[in-house]
């Protein structure tokens, strides 16, 4: 059955990092009904086999069948890299993936010295290789795991001195290689930017995907006919399986001056 213009998108990630990708559609599409599901119990996905993401990822997309949503977007790098061909397979709705900007920040810079930071499960997949060797025929791509970053997102940190020494320590040897753009490959690492543009030179340009995958969404909703129609702002519901007391606090805090449409349904599967 095909969805109706006026059944909801579902954005889905590991944890909240996806939010900042959801702020994008927000903005993109402000008569959309919304709903994000944080997967935060199992976050990070980062350091999980390509199968274990998998299954997750079947479980979130089960949840939001049962809303009848009419897309989703996989807010999520390593997700992605993981099982987008499989939902894209299993389901017949439109699902838009997340990949490091490694395209256009190829395109920006200008010394040919590019830096990713991103998750190991990013980082040692299949479709990362085949985005690096496509792109990489003159340019220089410095990868960088990043493990603990995720994990300190999820508390709501952005900002900590234990946060800023982590960051400093991943940083450091992409300076060292003279890098003049820097991607970041996990959604996560958006709520990032003003900590990382502080321990950066101001002529390094920060790419990240959000706002293209966010117009590239809409676009394919004109295309097939699928946008709400409804003249009245969209609804943004949030769920989450976190265990942590204090997830809608975070959850609110990271989609910040958006607390109007802010609603916290909390707890999608235990």
């Amino acid at each position: 059955m095909t969805p109706s213009q006026n059944n909801p998108i579902g954005v889905i990630d590991s944890g909240v990092g996806g939010i900042s990708v959801l702020k994008y559609i927000r903005g993109h599409l402000p008569h959309e009904n919304l709903i994000y599901v944080a997967d935060s119990k199992f976050a990070p996905y980062g350091e999980k086999s390509s199968e274990e993401i998998t299954v997750r990822v079947l479980t979130v997309f089960d949840f939001l069948n049962k809303q009848e949503v009419k897309s989703v977007v996989v807010a999520c790098n390593t997700a992605t890299a993981a099982s987008i061909q499989i939902v894209r397979e299993k389901f017949d709705y439109p699902i838009i993936g997340m990949e490091p900007a490694v395209k256009p920040a190829s395109l920006m810079s200008k010394n040919k010295v590019v830096g990713v930071l991103a998750t190991a499960g990013t980082l040692l997949s299949a479709k990362f290789s085949a985005l690096l060797e496509h792109h990489g025929n003159d340019i220089h791509f410095i990868t960088q795991p990043c493990s603990g970053l995720v994990e300190l997102v999820e508390q709501g940190d952005t900002e900590s001195p234990e946060l800023i020494a982590l960051l400093k320590k991943y940083i450091d040897p992409l300076l060292k290689e003279e890098i003049d753009t820097l991607v970041l490959g996990c959604t996560h690492y958006s709520f990032l930017k003003t900590a990382i543009k502080k321990l950066m030179p101001e002529y390094i340009k920060i790419v990240d995907t959000g706002d293209a995958v966010s117009n590239y969404l809409k676009n394919v909703l004109i295309e097939k006919n699928m946008l709400n129609q409804n003249a009245k702002p969209g609804t943004t519901d949030f769920w989450t399986n976190s265990v942590d007391q204090n997830a809608d606090k975070v959850i609110s805090k990271l989609w910040g001056d958006n607390s109007k449409s802010f609603n916290f349904k909390g707890l999608w599967i235990i």
